[in-house]
Parts: C-alpha cells; structure tokens; sequence
C-alpha cells in the first residue's frame, strides 16, 4: 500500500514579496541537514480520511495553530520515498517562533534501549520564494511553481 500525506503550502506576500511557510523535521536524523529538507507542514492519513481535512490537523499538530482560508487545491506529487502528497495552498500568516510541534519516542541512540521523546517539528520560517526552492524537498519544490502559477506569477 502506497503510502499518502496531506498538507498545506502556507503563503503570504510581505513588502512586495512572496513567501511561503516551511517546517524543518526534528529529532537526530535531521538536526545537521538544511538544503532540501524542509517541507510544507503535513502528514500521513488513512483512506477513509477526507485529504483535505487530514491537511489541516497535521498542520495543527505541527505548528499549533489552525489554519483557515480559500484553499486551493495542487496537484499530487511522489516524493522519492513513493509517497504521494496531497496539497492545498492558502494565504494566511502565523509567527513561526510560537510553533509548537507533537513529538515522537525514538530509541536513542541506536540499539541502547532508552527512548528520547523529539518534536515531530524543530523549526519553521518564512522563506522567499528563490530560498524555499533551496529549503524545500526537491519533490515539493514543484507545489511552489504550481502555485506561482495559480497566482500568475511569472519567472519561475
């Protein structure tokens, strides 16, 4: 069974430039990685699961904070895990330094048999658009050219 996520491509226009909203996972595997591993907040959700609905209570459990607005459905991409990941994008605006993510027990260090909690989510930030193609895992770079294009936005 493939597996699927749902997320939100959060955007905002500050001083003339376009932004969007990325989050960076925590815990050990990522605490030295930045290029290309920043992603929309989202997660997995089962079949019965409306996408759309999932979306939004990942981005809560990873941000803390709710989310409303016009969404605006992005097509579907597979990351090179072969996860699918369903997206919406919305504008809105939130503070990043009041993000509060869930977190996860992890056995670590490996193979010592004691379990560390981690946030799911260690950090998060608004990005120009030009940094966020950097920031961003190389499969959702395309959710930010779709949206530039929903936005008629030229260039990229």
């Amino acid at each position: 069974m493939v597996k699927q996520s749902a997320g939100i491509l959060l955007y905002r226009t500050t001083n003339q430039e376009l932004q969007v909203f990325l989050v960076h996972p925590g815990g050990p595997f990522f605490v030295n990685k930045d290029d290309g591993s920043w992603s929309i907040p989202k997660g997995e959700f089962l079949d019965d699961e409306n996408p759309l609905d999932a979306a939004k209570r990942e981005f809560f459990e990873e941000t803390g904070q709710t989310i409303d607005g016009t969404f605006i459905s992005l097509a579907p991409i597979k990351q090179k895990n072969g996860k699918m990941v369903f997206a919406w994008a919305v504008e809105g605006d939130i503070n990043p330094a009041t993000n509060v993510s869930n977190t996860f027990e992890l056995e670590w260090p490996p193979k010592s048999g004691k379990f560390k909690s981690f946030p799911e989510i260690d950090k998060a930030a608004w990005f120009n658009i030009e940094t966020a193609k950097i920031k961003i895992i190389a499969a959702q770079a395309g959710l930010i050219t779709e949206l530039l294009s929903h936005l008629n936005i030229p260039g990229f």
